[in-house]
């Protein structure tokens, strides 16, 4: 089971989406696949069709001790894919995690004894780097990050590769970076080019091949609680992330591939 934090404490970069297509895709392939929503906001649990009067155990609780992982896991209208979804009970589970000895390692510990019951699992953080975020980091193999196009977009990256690098000195020493996903690309916009090929100058082959265009299609799935790949398969964004999930495969461990 490889799990996989989706992260970047910036927000409106299209983690979200992100998480719940790529999850989307996965499952596709025939890989059993959970998605555990870390953001108070619980858009990804929406966005997934789960309603706020489904949520009755919910990653809070997870992260808290009241429900193991499988009493809080629903399983969504798409095949093969099941989700943790988040509540906003979530927004206080920092404060209350603060004075526990293993306040680092409780979504670790939670997903520790069902290795192997899913064979990927992504995790939705929220946008900041705060304990939600680095139990997300602590219990992953591996990170991708969705990184907007626009001129900020290095400065704020360069926070997150930091925690990362202490994530792994402390407590995740196999921490390795998936991939970097760029979205939000509108061709349109000259600064987009040039935003997307100063990150790829400087991050190089760790940036993807796929890129994540602007497009409506994206927007309009969550409010029919759906993944845009199912609710248009045929647009450029749904197609962008079936090219971003197949890259994203290529560098996941499997048992014929050393991790």
């Amino acid at each position: 089971m490889t799990v996989v934090a989706v992260a970047n404490q910036k927000g409106g970069v299209g983690k979200t989406t992100t998480a719940i297509n790529i999850a989307t895709a996965l499952a596709a392939t025939g890989m059993r696949t959970l998605l555990i929503d870390l953001d108070p906001q619980g858009n990804a649990s929406t966005g997934l069709g789960i309603g706020w009067d489904d949520r009755e155990r919910s990653s809070y609780d997870l992260l808290l001790g009241d429900a193991s992982l499988s009493e809080t896991v629903i399983a969504t209208g798409v095949p093969l894919l099941d989700v943790v979804p988040a509540t906003q009970d979530l927004s206080g589970a920092e404060v209350e995690m603060v004075d526990m000895g293993d306040r680092t390692h409780r979504l670790a510990n939670a997903l520790a004894p069902v290795r192997g019951r899913w064979d990927a699992v992504l995790i939705d953080c929220p946008p900041s780097l705060g304990l939600l975020t680095i139990n997300a980091l602590v219990a992953s193999d591996r990170l991708l990050v969705p990184l907007q196009c626009e001129f900020f977009a290095l400065e704020g990256l360069s926070q997150l590769l930091t925690t990362v690098e202490r994530v792994r000195t402390r407590f995740n020493p196999g921490l390795k970076i998936a991939g970097v996903a760029l979205t939000m690309f509108d061709r349109r916009n000259n600064l987009t080019d040039q935003v997307a090929a100063d990150v790829r100058q400087v991050l190089g082959p760790v940036v993807f091949d796929a890129v994540i265009p602007r497009n409506v299609r994206l927007s309009e799935a969550p409010s029919h609680g759906l993944p845009a790949l199912i609710y248009d398969h045929r647009c450029t964004g749904s197609q962008a992330y079936i090219s971003l999930a197949r890259e994203l495969i290529g560098r996941l461990p499997s048992p014929r591939k050393a991790a």
